[in-house]
């Protein structure tokens, strides 16, 4: 492993039995943690906080500071995604908000040209955890999967029926798959 301290999580992916599971908490940055709230409270707003590369790292680093997990969960959200795309993002009470697409001609509007820049943030976070993170502990990133971040998308937040999502699918499917 060219002199790295091997990652624990990494070794037991590739089949090797250890004295103990690796461990590490989805979601383990958060307001449970006092360091995370004073940290939180320096952003504009939570959107803001996931794409400030300072406040995200040390989101991730802090958990693995204080309780020694064998992973890092890169503090973000699956919704930068339509937002890098050109989709407007805000975070309320409710949860998330997106502008939501009604149709194909919405989605062709999205400029997907324009996501390397606008997830550049997130990709600064990723290089700064890793020059971080102690050498033994392994760097974990997420996605949403294409249907969770075309429901968002579409229904413009959070559903209990998906109406709008399944409608678009069921009535132009070629349409939604554009999406």
């Amino acid at each position: 492993m060219n002199g790295a301290k091997p990652k624990p999580l990494l070794r037991t992916l590739a089949g090797e039995r250890l004295d103990r599971p690796p461990w590490w908490l989805m979601r383990q940055a958060g307001r449970y943690l006092p360091e995370y709230r004073a940290l939180r409270a320096r952003a504009r707003d939570f959107v803001d906080f996931c794409l400030n590369p300072e406040l995200a790292a040390e989101a991730t680093l802090q958990p693995v500071r204080r309780f020694g997990m064998d992973a890092a969960i890169v503090f973000a959200d699956i919704l930068l995604v339509p937002m890098a795309l050109g989709q407007k993002l805000g975070f309320g009470e409710d949860g998330p908000r997106l502008e939501p697409i009604a149709d194909s001609g919405d989605a062709a509007r999205l400029r997907a040209d324009g996501i390397i820049l606008g997830l550049e943030p997130v990709c600064e976070t990723i290089r700064r955890c890793r020059a971080a993170l102690p050498e033994e502990t392994a760097l974990i990133g997420f996605a949403g999967s294409p249907w969770t971040v075309a429901t968002y998308m579409v229904e413009g937040g959070g559903s209990r029926d998906f109406l709008r999502v399944k409608s678009w699918a069921y009535r132009d499917p070629e349409g939604f798959q554009s999406l």
